[in-house]
Formats: structure tokens, C-alpha cells, sequence
């Protein structure tokens, strides 16, 4: 029997299952770090999610204060309606998606920082023990909210660079894996902000 023979088609065969398991690796580390993205915009979601329930006690709580300005209340329920009317699909995340969810959330926050500070007016509000559990929730919510926004792109950053580095990227587009958005700053917000006494 002539080695030589079978030489080739053993040399074929290890560059195919080598080729072969190389695309693959390419293939199954983005669905790994795409499904990884994905995890963290749920995250993200859920602490939105929450802050909008959140929102809804608080509401309730301060419409007991009879005077309460309604405009002020108005205002927080509508950027919330708007807030939660905005969706995003967590396998497609584009920055204008993000941009327009992010915007939704930043009506949310204005007009709840509006609610905030007009309380301060209101000293039967102010003690009222409900009302402080859950101010002091929020401000706990706000803060998950950062942490989960930044574990978004925490996640985001190494799918970008795994589908966007040579060769990955001659097949990445093949698979149908695009780049997917950072959570950025809300446009005006590197502005300081002004308070006023």
C-alpha cells in the first residue's frame, strides 16, 4: 500500500476539520457573547421595570395630599406611559433603539426629579413613612439602573470586538451578527446642571 497515494486526501482532510472548526469557534463564541448582551439588556429592563412600579406606588402616594400640584403628577404618568411604551429587541440593538429608549427613560427621570422637588413643599408628605420607603427604593432603583447600564456594555464591548477583529469579521456578517449599541449618555447631559435657590 502507497502512502503517497492517501497523502493529499489526509492533507485535505485536516484543512477542512481544522477550517471547519475554526468558523465554528468564530460562529459559537458570538451566539456565546451575543446571548451574554442580551442577558445584561434584560437586567437593564428588569431595573427599569422596577422603577416603573416604583413610580406607580409613589404616585398613589402623593395624590393622597390633596393640594398636591396635579401637573406635576400628570407629567411623571406620562413620561412613565411613554417610557414603558418604548421597546427595544434585545437580538437587533441599534443606537437609534437605544437612543429612543434611553430618551423615554430621561423624561422619566426629569419629571420624577420634578416630583421630588416639589415635595419639599409638603411637610405632611415629607414625614409620611410610605412616601419616605419609597423615595429612599427609588434612589436604591437609580442606582441598580447605573450598575445594570453598565454591565450592558460591559457585556456589549467584547461581542463588538470578537465580530469586528480580522478574520472574525469576513464571517461574522455571513452569520448575521451585527454590531450592537453602547448605552450612551443622554444628549445635554455633560452639561453641569443648574440649581437654583
Amino acid at each position: 500500500m502507497d502512502f503517497k497515494k492517501f497523502l493529499p486526501w489526509v492533507i485535505l482532510a485536516v484543512i477542512v476539520i481544522g477550517g471547519y472548526s475554526w468558523v465554528k469557534g468564530i460562529n459559537n463564541t458570538a451566539v456565546t457573547l451575543s446571548q451574554d448582551v442580551e442577558q445584561s439588556w434584560g437586567n437593564v429592563q428588569t431595573a427599569y421595570q422596577r422603577r416603573n412600579d416604583l413610580i406607580g406606588n409613589l404616585v398613589n402616594t402623593v395624590k393622597g395630599a390633596a393640594d398636591f400640584e396635579k401637573s406635576t403628577l400628570t407629567a411623571v404618568i406620562e413620561a412613565r406611559a411613554k417610557a414603558t411604551q418604548t421597546t427595544i429587541d434585545p437580538t437587533n440593538i441599534t443606537p437609534e433603539q437605544l437612543a429612543a429608549f434611553n430618551s423615554a427613560q430621561s423624561g422619566v427621570s426629569s419629571s420624577l426629579s420634578r416630583l421630588l422637588l416639589t415635595v419639599e413643599k409638603y411637610p405632611d408628605l415629607k414625614a409620611n413613612q410610605n412616601f419616605l420607603k419609597l423615595q429612599d427604593e427609588l434612589a436604591s432603583t437609580e442606582n441598580q439602573i447605573l450598575t445594570a447600564r453598565t454591565r450592558f456594555n460591559e457585556a456589549v464591548k467584547p461581542y463588538n470586538t470578537h465580530i469586528k477583529t480580522f478574520p472574525n469579521t469576513l464571517f461574522a456578517g455571513m452569520f448575521g451578527f451585527q454590531e450592537k449599541a453602547y448605552f450612551n449618555a443622554v444628549e445635554g447631559a455633560e452639561k453641569p446642571v443648574e440649581v437654583q435657590f
